[in-house]
């Protein structure tokens, strides 16, 4: 038996590749299949079903294209309606794989078609639960992504998934494996651990949705609580793996066109791009096209793509590192983004060479911002999420979080400049370009993030535990 965590980072999601006796199921794959397949033949063996969690928000998940290249059933729970040839499993369907067995278990709550996969061993003993979005570690899947399934409510639907946690997966032994479809880092949780592996004996005695002794109602409220609106592009992920998308090779052969700087602006102009620089921060402020967005390839890029640019038919062009063209458009295509119409050949050293126009974003260090503190009352805006200001912030700073930059807009002075930081130099550098795109250029973009500002003696509020808010 082997069973095989293939850990996305950028977007904190885990895939599963499971193989017994030359037979091999994956479960929720990413949208680029190749890997799997690969996987497979270095096994000397042949992909027999493919499994699905739900249909996933965060990202695009690769079944369609993995089942039409292979031809192995895709496997939904019970609820399930997608518009393609699907196997829509009961409750406690069992699947046989090599020596294996695969047992369905119906888990609604973060979905209505929520389902955990049971993996029992040779000998027929529960060995690991592949649990989606139901069951995370320290955390369980939020309840408020399918509210508009009928007349269902967020509270009717942690209702489901407090029963279906001590109905379905609690009551199973504690040595059993948690193989969670997301860690540390998804908005598809509020408070999941770093770890992305660890027995449900572990999970029962920290996660605070496992209590023994907890309620239903206490349950629904701790659950609810906190939640912040989901990213604007999760219902279009899930029309996608609902109804199916384009082939990641039509993707890739559009998106990785080399385009001329004079054909780069003309595309911008004819097609209304939005123009997304992925270069490095300290790369995009010395120079980059004006009105372009950064997002930078070496963060939490699709993420932030998605929460920011939204909608996913929105045409793109690509700034890119030479040689990272394909993946940029890989990684946009992983949450939806499938309109690349191409990138600038040569990068953005081709711009300047073409004497076209540019921009710049002003920086400066923690000791200049402390300078401009004391000797002018400077102006700092921190971009970072609430909690992180909440628990310790530069005491005049106001919080304008970066997912949520477009409704902080009229908060930005038009005259005077001011100061822009975030934890370590990304997030600002987001938030600089999308300002800066908006006609709001006199920002300066602190280098470093509050680690460097607290260590250059800047005045800050007393620490919080993250975790106590």
């Amino acid at each position: 038996m082997k069973v095989e965590q293939i850990y996305t980072g950028c977007l904190a999601q885990g895939a599963y590749y499971i193989e017994s006796k030359g037979e091999v199921a994956i479960i929720d794959p990413l949208r680029e299949v190749h890997p799997y397949i690969k996987r497979a033949k270095l096994d000397d063996a042949k992909i027999k079903y493919i499994f699905e969690t739900h249909f996933h928000a965060d990202f695009v998940s690769g079944h369609v294209t993995l089942a039409k290249e292979t031809g192995a059933p895709i496997i939904y729970g019970p609820n399930a309606n997608p518009s393609f040839d699907a196997i829509i499993a009961e409750d406690n369907q069992e699947f046989k794989l090599g020596d294996l067995t695969i047992k369905v278990l119906h888990t609604p709550g973060h979905t209505m078609e929520s389902t955990t996969y049971l993996l029992k061993d040779e000998n027929g003993k529960d060995y690991a639960i592949f649990s989606g979005d139901t069951l995370f570690l320290g955390d369980v899947g939020r309840p408020d992504l399918a509210q508009k399934m009928g007349e269902l409510t967020e509270r009717d639907l942690a209702g489901y998934l407090y029963d279906s946690l001590r109905e379905k997966i609690m009551p199973l032994a504690d040595d059993v494996i948690v193989y969670p479809a997301h860690g540390a880092g998804s908005a598809c949780g509020k408070n999941m651990m770093k770890e992305t592996v660890d027995t449900l004996g572990n999970q029962k005695k920290m996660n605070y949705a496992l209590r023994a002794d907890m309620t239903k109602d206490e349950f629904i409220e701790e659950v609810i609580e906190g939640l912040l609106p989901p990213p604007q592009y999760f219902p279009l992920n899930v029309k996608m793996n609902k109804e199916g998308y384009e082939d990641i090779k039509t993707v890739l052969e559009r998106g990785t066109r080399a385009l001329s700087p004079k054909e780069f602006e003309a595309a911008a102009n004819e097609t209304g791009a939005i123009v997304l620089d992925v270069r490095h921060q300290d790369d995009y402020a010395k120079g980059h096209i004006p009105r372009s967005i950064f997002i930078g390839l070496d963060g939490s890029f699709a993420p932030w793509v998605g929460a920011l640019i939204a909608d996913v038919q929105q045409p793109i062009l690509l700034v890119t590192p030479n040689g990272l063209e394909e993946e940029a458009v890989t990684r946009l295509s992983r949450v939806g983004f499938d309109n690349t119409l191409g990138y600038l050949k040569g990068g953005f050293d081709a711009w300047k060479k073409a004497s076209m126009e540019y921009d710049t974003v002003s920086q400066v260090n923690s000791e200049e911002l402390k300078d401009a503190i004391e000797q002018e009352n400077a102006i700092v805006f921190d971009v970072r999420k609430p909690s992180e200001y909440l628990s310790e912030h530069v005491l005049t700073a106001h919080n304008t979080p970066l997912d949520f930059l477009n409704d902080h807009l009229s908060e930005f002075p038009e005259n005077k400049p001011f100061y822009v930081h975030c934890a370590g130099g990304y997030r600002s550098m987001i938030a600089s370009s999308i300002l800066k795109s908006r006609g709001i250029h006199n920002l300066i973009d602190v280098t470093g993030g509050f680690k460097e500002i607290k260590e250059s003696g800047i005045p800050v509020s007393n620490y919080v535990c993250p975790s106590t808010l």
